[in-house]
């Protein structure tokens, strides 16, 4: 048997399970249930089989998540002792944040932003990037609150204990823990009658995004003083000499390129941790929650295709005063790339040979392109807004719009710098919702389906960053039209 074969096999196997269930659930059939389990695990076998040959993590990652669902449904008891694997997963994943957006940051700003050698380009491309993106993030948060998404998940009880509590919560539970100890009688509804600590205030939000001290923010998993220090770092780095710069320019682009590896190994173990968190979401909430997630990634979607046509389209058009057709066909290959591979680094190279010969002068295309995998993430952007709101929607979290704009402002800085990272978009996730005491469960169920939405917004990433370099040769009038018109995939 091959790759070919066992794709083949899976998909009739598919087809037949499908049928038997249709015909099994409508009432004209009476399919006995063991018929039904047994026809569904061979199914699953035969996914592993496919991923036996196919060798992708991509694949592992899509197969445990079929296998979660079924260990989830089939075996609820035994689904909930995984909840270890998908901890460990977490873990491992909130080690990164620290040190990857202090590296990727420092190289980015020191490498890309000395204003002295990049002049009008730098200020223009800082502008456009962030007036793109900040678009991307609304567009995000007003249809996942269109949608609403997350609504409508019964959370048990058991599972909104993992929900962070305040300081002050944590502190009254132990005192009542050492009244029970000392059996000292107080009512039971004592802790529910106490006061919580105050609410902050807008500006205890702006307060604390500055660091007071940055090993207590990284202890503390606070990621916009990380993020502010960061930068204060690249920006003073950058005005350095060459040869004071160098030695810690180094340093960071080494750091840098660790923790990316650091993220490859962490990654291998994510078919386990997806798996076994699908299977515990699935054994606590039932398969409801699929239709939960089913309307998330069409609520991506739907996002990202309006984006392209409000945004992009009349940039495209008003702004680059570029030839549509041609820009798509220039920009075909490397979107169908970053599709099919889920990495803004594939697509690099055919994004900055065909955008040289679209028009672009090599120096402002390897100038603007590679700052923009930094800057400019538009689908990367809109993507954190919607699912942040979802997670918060899924936790029965109501958030009013001050609280949604500052996790907008989060998502605007944290989000730079890690493009090149697989899976950036969790370590992202992850932080935020840290940063701002949302439950972390949603996170490994919107994982599950992470790869489907990975491929749109990466592909709109590229997108966003090609038409970025046309906007900027444009604007300093060295934008060639002729080859524009002529332009030619090879």
């Amino acid at each position: 048997m091959n790759k070919k074969k066992a794709g083949v096999l899976s998909f009739i196997l598919f087809t037949v399970i499908a049928i038997l269930h249709f015909v099994e659930a409508e009432g004209w059939i009476a399919v006995p249930e063991k018929v039904l389990f047994f026809s569904r695990w061979l199914f699953i076998i035969s996914l592993v089989v496919f991923a036996f040959y196919k060798r992708s993590l991509t694949t592992w990652i899509l197969v445990a998540m079929a296998i979660g669902i079924e260990i989830g449904l089939d075996f609820r008891e035994f689904s909930q002792q995984l909840q270890f694997l998908s901890k460990i997963f977490l873990r491992l994943v909130k080690t990164i944040v620290a040190p990857l957006l202090f590296s990727t940051l420092v190289v980015g700003i020191a490498s890309h932003s000395n204003l002295k050698q990049v002049g009008r380009m730098g200020w223009k491309s800082l502008v456009y990037f962030e007036v793109v993106t900040t678009l991307a993030l609304v567009i995000g948060i007003v249809f996942i609150n269109i949608t609403q998404a997350g609504k409508g998940i019964e959370v048990p009880e058991s599972l909104l204990k993992e929900v962070p509590k305040s300081d002050t919560k944590k502190m009254q539970e132990h005192v009542l823990a050492i009244l029970d100890s000392a059996n000292v009688a107080y009512p039971s509804d004592l802790l529910g009658r106490l006061p919580d600590e105050a609410g902050k205030k807008w500006d205890d939000h702006i307060i604390d995004i500055f660091p007071e001290n940055i090993i207590k923010s990284i202890y503390e998993g606070n990621v916009l003083p990380i993020v502010v220090f960061s930068l204060i770092f690249g920006i003073s780095l950058a005005m350095l000499s060459e040869q004071k710069k160098r030695p810690l320019l180094e340093f960071t682009e080494s750091l840098s390129e660790t923790m990316f590896r650091f993220t490859h190994i962490i990654m291998y173990f994510a078919p386990f941790g997806v798996g076994a968190a699908i299977a515990v979401t699935v054994g606590h909430l039932g398969i409801d929650i699929l239709k939960n997630l089913f309307l998330l990634l069409i609520t991506l979607y739907l996002a990202l295709i309006t984006f392209i046509v409000l945004v992009l389209v009349p940039i495209a058009l008003f702004v680059a005063k570029i030839p549509l057709k041609k820009f798509i066909e220039a920009v075909k290959e490397p979107a169908s790339i970053a599709f099919a591979t889920t990495s803004s680094d594939s697509a690099l190279p055919s994004a900055l040979e065909n955008m040289e010969r679209f028009g672009v002068p090599r120096k402002i295309v390897s100038f603007v392109i590679p700052t923009g995998y930094t800057f400019n993430l538009d689908g990367t952007t809109l993507y954190l807004s919607l699912a942040s709101v979802f997670v918060a929607q899924a936790a029965g979290i109501d958030l009013s719009f001050g609280e949604q704009f500052m996790i907008g402002l989060s998502l605007m800085l944290t989000s730079k710098g890690v493009a090149a990272v697989p899976r950036a978009s969790l370590v992202i996730l992850i932080a935020t919702a840290s940063t701002f005491n949302f439950p972390l469960w949603p996170i490994m169920a919107i994982y599950g389906i992470d790869e489907l939405m990975d491929m749109a917004r990466t592909s709109v990433n590229i997108i966003g960053n090609t038409l970025a370099s046309c906007v900027i040769a444009r604007s300093e009038g060295e934008f060639d039209d002729e080859k524009a018109k002529t332009f030619t995939a090879d």
